[in-house]
């Protein structure tokens, strides 16, 4: 039970965090940032309210996976702020990154409280962008990861992307291990065969 209510604990005062710290980083709020904003308070519900897990992962290499799968967009932000990229295509960037958000926040409450942050076992999603992909949440921050760069980019903020998509990938299996040992994941598996691409992986 203590747990299970310090994760609770740890995912609000994470996502609280993250809250102060996009507000800090704005300066100007689109449509865009207020869909983040939603899913935020979405979350900070969430960790209120969401059952208790049957399995979790623990191990180190799933917690540093986290930590920097949830560092790596603010260290973008913070080092284009110290040294600033090459503009692409301003446009296209934020068509994608608006894109992503929707995708986020449709796949956030679809989720709904089944969400969590470390692998945990507390039931299987199909329905929604899961009978598409198995990891439309990951996809959609890949999706916001081009799109950030293509309105502002450099070599940094490029490496900084590689690192964070290895963490996520590690997150996938991690996540697939842990939900392996749902009942009914083996037909889920076959009806949807992609985690993140369809037709690719």
């Amino acid at each position: 039970m203590f747990g299970r209510r310090f994760s609770d604990l740890l995912l609000f005062c994470v996502t609280s965090t993250e809250l102060v710290i996009l507000f800090f980083l704005t300066s100007t709020f689109t449509i865009t940032d207020w869909i983040y904003v939603l899913q935020h308070f979405i979350v900070l519900g969430i960790a209120l309210t969401r059952p208790q897990a049957k399995l979790r992962d623990y191990s180190l290499a799933s917690s540093m996976a986290v930590v920097v799968a949830y560092a790596y967009p603010y260290a973008q932000v913070i080092y284009l702020r110290w040294s600033p990229g090459h503009v692409a295509s301003p446009a296209a960037g934020l068509v994608l990154v608006t894109l992503a958000a929707a995708l986020s926040l449709v796949s956030l409450l679809t989720m709904g409280r089944r969400f969590g942050v470390r692998p945990a076992l507390r039931g299987l999603v199909t329905s929604g962008p899961y009978r598409f992909v198995r990891h439309p949440m990951y996809l959609s921050y890949i999706v916001a990861d081009v799109g950030y760069n293509l309105q502002e980019w450099n070599f940094v903020t490029l490496l900084l992307v590689l690192v964070g998509w290895m963490s996520l990938v590690y997150r996938i299996q991690a996540e697939e291990r842990v939900l392996s040992r749902h009942a009914e994941w083996p037909a889920y598996v076959v009806l949807v065969r992609y985690r993140l691409f369809p037709c690719f992986w």
